[in-house]
């Protein structure tokens, strides 16, 4: 497979400060494309409109910049690409590929509860298709009320359209070639009332329209990769490769993590940490 011309990127959320973790990642993809003499982009994954922040922002870009590192100008944002995932959600309504959902998580855990021996997807229960068939009118009424709805791809038709799923293939730089199977996950959500587009469909439409040719990222994401080859598929994307490296853990052996508490590149240079240090704690020397 060629590995020429070679574009990374960097794509961090700004709802906290950044940690080893994403020192790693964001080394990781430089350098990835550095030895290729490629391109390395950042992105601001900022669509969560109640937990990002700008100073997160502002933060992240001089902690990547103290640790020595380039990115091409300007920064996508994904706050200013709400027209472009409305028009990939419109290509995949246009068959019929999506339908509002108006269950509550509780319901959802309350049904798929009464059908213990149901399926279970990449992140849990999968939905049991409770709004699957809701008549068109009803769901119109819901959501002409104001009633809180998401918006999911019917699985098995989306498959279907892309020609089954053993076409669904990609490749990764550690695992090689990998056979798709984005039906384990359900009918995933794809975007919701209040956000106009799921992870999964964002980061499609992203690294496609930004030229992404190698996507970077922990290996805690590599089977939500099936999911983004379909939708790839669906919207006639170009397939890029990916490396799905390993991820940072703590002295415990706990992964890296913002919610967890992971120490902050801010607070090991107010300890006095030189970039070289941080860099070989990231494991790069």
């Amino acid at each position: 497979m060629s590995r020429t011309p070679i574009i990374t990127r960097f794509a961090p959320s700004p709802t906290g400060l950044l940690h080893l973790g994403h020192a790693y990642a964001a080394l990781f993809a430089d350098r990835a494309a550095k030895e290729a003499g490629g391109r390395f982009l950042l992105r601001i994954e900022d669509i969560d409109g109640a937990r990002c922040r700008e100073a997160f922002v502002a933060a992240l870009y001089e902690d990547l910049a103290w640790l020595g590192l380039r990115w091409e100008e300007p920064v996508w944002r994904q706050s200013a690409r709400f027209a472009d995932y409305r028009a990939g959600l419109e290509r995949l309504e246009a068959p019929g590929l999506l339908y509002p959902c108006f269950c509550t998580r509780q319901q959802i855990v309350a049904e798929v509860a009464l059908s213990p021996a149901a399926p279970q997807g990449g992140q849990g229960p999968l939905y049991p298709g409770t709004c699957r068939h809701l008549p068109k009118a009803e769901a119109a009424a819901k959501i002409a009320t104001g009633e809180a709805y998401a918006l999911r791809l019917d699985m098995t038709r989306a498959i279907a359209l892309a020609g089954g799923a053993e076409k669904l293939r990609w490749h990764d730089r550690t695992r090689g070639w990998t056979a798709a199977r984005p039906e384990v996950f359900g009918d995933v959500v794809l975007a919701r009332k209040e956000t106009p587009a799921s992870y999964h469909l964002a980061v499609t439409l992203d690294d496609a329209a930004s030229g992404v040719t190698l996507v970077t990222r922990g290996e805690d994401l590599f089977e939500a990769t099936d999911i983004h080859r379909l939708l790839q598929a669906l919207l006639d994307l170009p397939v890029p490769e990916y490396h799905h490296h390993r991820l940072l853990a703590d002295e415990e052996g706990r992964r890296l993590a913002k919610r967890e508490g992971a120490r902050s590149i801010q607070s090991l240079r107010a300890e006095g940490l030189s970039p070289v240090e941080v860099r070989r704690r990231a494991g790069f020397a």
